[in-house]
C-alpha cells in the first residue's frame, strides 16, 4: 500500500480513504479512522453534513466554510466556476452557502 509522506495513509480514492469528487470530495469515515490510527493524538473528524448543527459541530462547519471559501478565492478562475471541482464539491457537501 502506497502511503503519502504527509498523512501516513493512502490518499487515493481507490483505497476507500477519500470520497470521489462526484460524491462531494473529502475523507470517508474509513479514511478518518486510518488517519487517526497512523497519527496518534489526532482529533480529525468527518464532515459536518447535517442541516442544522448546534454547538461544536456548528462552530466546526463555520470555521471550515470560512477557510475553504478563502481558498476558493485563491483558486484559478476555471476552478472557481467548475461545479465539479474538489473545492466546490466539498463546500457543497459541508453545506457552505
Amino acid at each position: 500500500m502506497a502511503k503519502s509522506k504527509g498523512m501516513g495513509i493512502a490518499t487515493s480514492v481507490k483505497s476507500g480513504n477519500f470520497r470521489p469528487t462526484k460524491q462531494g470530495a473529502g475523507m470517508t469515515a474509513k479514511g478518518v479512522a486510518a488517519y487517526r490510527k497512523a497519527n496518534p493524538g489526532s482529533k480529525l473528524q468527518t464532515a459536518v453534513t447535517e442541516k442544522n448543527p448546534t454547538g461544536k459541530a456548528a462552530a466546526r462547519r463555520k470555521s471550515f466554510c470560512a477557510r475553504m471559501t478563502g481558498m476558493k478565492k485563491l483558486a484559478s478562475e476555471e476552478t472557481k466556476r467548475d461545479p465539479n471541482s474538489r473545492i466546490n464539491q466539498s463546500l457543497k457537501r459541508w453545506r457552505c452557502s
